[in-house]
């Protein structure tokens, strides 16, 4: 039996085919190194980024402060906040949008994956 804290929730998202974009929920193992070369700290929002794009990278996105709604092209949409790992993989087609809830700020952290690194990303059984 594998122990919870061995993980961190996370949100995938990701193309279909057809260049839509759709998530599923997950984890990702913790203490496991990864291949990385920087990262950086944002918290500024600019109002393009709430509207519908593509990830511009792939990318882990580790939310600091705040609670974020993310949308995805079916108008599915999942939570982020502190504790939940989003893994930003629709780097084509129309991306995803989001929005802040009960939030003001939002602080985050993005860590950039190597090309053709693996995300570590297990999706939860559907």
């Amino acid at each position: 039996m594998e122990n919870a804290s061995e993980f961190i929730s996370a949100f995938r998202l990701m193309n279909n085919p057809d260049g839509t974009s759709t998530f599923e929920k997950g984890k990702i193992p913790t203490l496991k190194p990864m291949n990385i070369t920087t990262f950086w700290i944002s918290t500024i929002v600019e109002e393009w980024q709430k509207e519908t794009h593509p990830a511009p990278r792939r990318q882990y996105v580790v939310t600091l402060k705040g609670k974020i709604k993310f949308k995805v092209s079916n108008g599915s949409t999942f939570l982020i906040e502190p504790g939940i790992i989003l893994l930003a993989e629709d780097t084509k087609g129309e991306g995803h949008s989001w929005e802040m809830i009960e939030s003001e700020k939002w602080e985050r952290l993005y860590i950039p994956i190597a090309d053709h690194a693996e995300d570590y990303f297990i999706a939860d059984a559907k």
